[in-house]
């Protein structure tokens, strides 16, 4: 059949090539013709060679997550450094046309980062070192408020022995907040590792940034592929700037208004409470549910009465609903929506592999994906018609 199929082909190719035929071509063409064809035969995949491939992709998928969570100690401060990058994208384009050297705009920019964490850390040491020190009679104080609560519960079987012996005792309580410390310090020199990767990886690509790209772009032979290359990256950069950048002020609100609102509803450590404010508000839905419920704990301890207790909660909790549905989407539009089930069940999934810079990065991740998703199928969305 090969021999046939080849002796075909020849015998095309000499038809092709014109019309005046040699006895030999009008010979091979007859002999040709003669021929069997050779029969097409259509290989069909049962279920078994199916479910065999959507095995294999699971099994390569199953090891790619594996692989990500075993290094998280490198892929963290990675992923961190290229995202905070992207969202100093358009700063960085700036400062290039102002004329300042790459070199230049990326140690500027990596410099102020840098500055920023230092001043915040600065700033938050006093309160978090009142916070521990005080950690004993907030303990005590704690136990003598909630006792009449847990007492009705019956089921629980809680007494006021109970947090004077046993392993809920005070000492033991205390015992624990030592092991707890200790477990810190015993982190202190991987987070450290992971600082010096995330402010090395930050400078690096804010040097490479630019021809990064151009290597990117020029992967794709296709004019086609390279402007939508163009595109993706563009696009990615301005979303991540413009949303991170309109977030941080509207954020840095909520916490001046928060810390006001803990100062005014006598909370200790007021600062505290607002730089809280500031960060959990990067993670949607989680961060204000634990941030109500930490400040309604904290008012509940701090004043008698319930209701006066709940008050800071409750006013932290209606100006961060009014900032998200009516300040936010008025200055957002509709540019940046995102399905609120997806966005959940991508907190909960990075949460679950990176821990809380994981619960940082699922939003940003998401606005990424959402984005090239945008880009790469934009034939498919209807356009305006232009006028001719």
């Amino acid at each position: 059949m090969g021999i046939a199929n080849g002796i075909r082909k020849q015998a095309r190719k000499i038809a092709i090539g014109g019309s005046h035929k040699s006895a030999w071509a009008e010979t091979l063409s007859a002999a040709t013709e003669q021929m069997p064809q050779t029969p097409v035969r259509r290989v069909e995949k049962d279920g078994l060679d199916i479910s065999m491939a959507w095995a294999i992709i699971g099994i390569f998928g199953i090891l790619g997550l594996a692989a990500v969570y075993q290094m998280s100690l490198i892929l963290i401060p990675l992923t961190l450094a290229i995202v905070v990058g992207m969202i100093l994208g358009m700063l960085a384009e700036k400062l290039s046309r102002m004329g300042v050297p790459r070199i230049t705009n990326a140690v500027i920019l990596s410099s102020s980062v840098a500055l920023v964490i230092f001043l915040v850390s600065n700033a938050l040491a006093g309160p978090v070192t009142t916070l521990l020190n005080e950690g004993p009679a907030f303990i005590e104080k704690t136990t003598d408020r909630l006792m009449p609560y847990l007492e009705k519960i019956r089921w629980l079987h809680i007494t006021p022995e109970t947090f004077q012996s046993g392993p809920m005792s005070a000492d033991k309580l205390l015992e624990n907040t030592g092991n707890v410390l200790h477990l810190v310090t015993a982190n202190l020199t991987p987070a450290l590792v992971q600082g010096l990767i995330f402010f090395a990886a930050l400078l690096l690509f804010l040097i490479g940034r630019v021809n990064l790209r151009k290597t990117i772009i020029m992967t794709f032979r296709e004019r086609p592929q390279r402007l939508a290359a163009i595109r993706v990256i563009s696009s990615v950069e301005q979303v991540l700037g413009f949303y991170f950048a309109t977030a941080s002020i509207i954020y840095a609100g909520l916490g001046v208004i928060m810390t006001l609102i803990a100062w005014a509803g006598g909370l200790s450590a007021p600062v505290l409470w607002g730089f809280f404010a500031f960060l959990s508000s990067f993670i949607p839905y989680l961060g204000i549910t634990m941030m109500t419920f930490a400040v309604a704990v904290a008012g509940i301890l701090t004043h008698d009465g319930i209701v006066i207790g709940l008050l800071p909660a409750a006013c932290f909790f209606v100006v961060h609903l009014l900032m998200e549905n009516l300040i936010f989407p008025a200055v957002m539009g509709r540019r940046l929506e995102i399905n609120p089930f997806v966005v959940f069940l991508a907190i909960i999934f990075w949460t679950w592999m990176w821990g809380a810079v994981g619960a940082m990065l699922a939003l940003p991740l998401s606005l990424i994906v959402m984005t090239i998703v945008d880009e790469l199928f934009l034939e498919e969305r209807v356009q305006p018609q232009l006028p001719k």
